[in-house]
């Protein structure tokens, strides 16, 4: 039961810090408004198929209109922020997270080594025939 509370207030602490606060801004700064930028862009799509027929019928190239370029382009732009955003994490998010990661480790093993001395040094102690 220690353990668990004592694994929970760690969490808490790690919330707390400044590299978590650091990665959660960093992550809100991309999210948000990469986020925003996009459902603009797709509701102005959206919008303009209902209300501006005339203007995406126009034919570009061929059997090729404004509408379709506008609807594939929808998916160029969805792969360009997955590209951009797999980028900007392993530049500045992972590094964090795995700094943090790490932190988190080193004190977990550290508990864990500490927690088998102990119950290695009470079995010692406890039991002088296995001593022999």
């Amino acid at each position: 039961m220690t353990t668990e509370a004592t694994s929970a207030d760690r969490y808490r602490e790690v919330q707390r810090s400044e590299d978590f606060t650091l990665l959660r801004r960093k992550l809100r700064n991309f999210i948000f408004p990469v986020t925003v930028a996009f459902f603009l862009w797709y509701a102005l799509y959206v919008l303009l198929s209902a209300y501006a027929r005339g203007f995406m019928s126009v034919k570009l190239v061929g059997n090729i209109n404004v509408a379709l370029l506008f609807g594939l382009l929808q998916f160029v732009t969805t792969f360009l922020i997955a590209w951009y955003y797999s980028r900007y994490a392993a530049r500045e998010l992972d590094p964090l997270a795995d700094k943090i990661g790490n932190e988190l480790g080193a004190e977990v093993t550290a508990r864990t080594a500490k927690a088998e001395a102990a119950t290695a040094t009470a079995t010692t102690t406890t039991d002088p025939e296995a001593a022999k």
